[in-house]
């Protein structure tokens, strides 16, 4: 039986460690955002090609006010008409994806790492990583945190301060710590 890689286990959702291949990843990463953040904003050209360089995946147009801070980049992937505000965080160490028409106010985060509730595995430095997908149309307020393996639909808006640790469907306004619906929306 072949014994698979920690970033094999990292995509499957499984336990795993950061290993001295996603340490180099992470450093890597890091280095790309500290650039970024560090690029005038006048400089469009040259911070969409930071970022292009990065992510995933991207539409063609998309802004992020610095700082913006993520994990891997490559797991995070973009729709077209994307903005994110000022300091937020895209811990994407599995796959975060957003569709078209996504405006993130400022401080929000973006989540797919967790740690294990039990102590022995923390102390062992074991993580796990679940995805989390957005649909089209959605709109974060400001200081919105997203938890790993939620979806969120097309059409929501989540209030500001926020806390969306389970999935919220298409057409609906979420508030609150954790989210809940309090609305739902005309489909569009």
């Amino acid at each position: 039986m072949e014994q698979r890689s920690e970033k094999e286990k990292l995509s499957a959702g499984e336990l795993y460690t950061v290993d001295e291949q996603l340490l180099a990843e992470l450093s890597a990463c890091k280095q790309k955002c500290e650039k970024y953040n560090r690029t005038p904003r006048s400089k469009t050209k040259k911070r969409q090609k930071i970022m292009r360089s990065l992510l995933g995946k991207c539409g063609k147009n998309f802004h992020f006010e610095s700082n913006v801070w993520f994990d891997y980049g490559y797991n995070t992937e973009i729709g077209e008409n994307f903005y994110a505000n000022h300091d937020c965080v895209f811990l994407d160490t599995n796959k975060l994806i957003f569709g078209d028409n996504v405006f993130v106010a400022p401080q929000c985060g973006f989540y797919t790492a967790g740690h294990p509730l039990e102590a022995d595995l923390r102390v062992r430095q074991l993580e796990f990583a679940k995805p989390i997908v957005v649909g089209d149309n959605v709109w974060f307020g400001g200081g919105v945190r997203v938890l790993p393996g939620v979806t969120i639909g097309s059409n929501v808006v989540v209030g500001a301060g926020s806390v969306v640790t389970r999935d919220i469907p298409p057409n609906s306004v979420a508030v609150g710590d954790p989210a809940r619906v309090v609305k739902t929306l005309p489909p569009q």
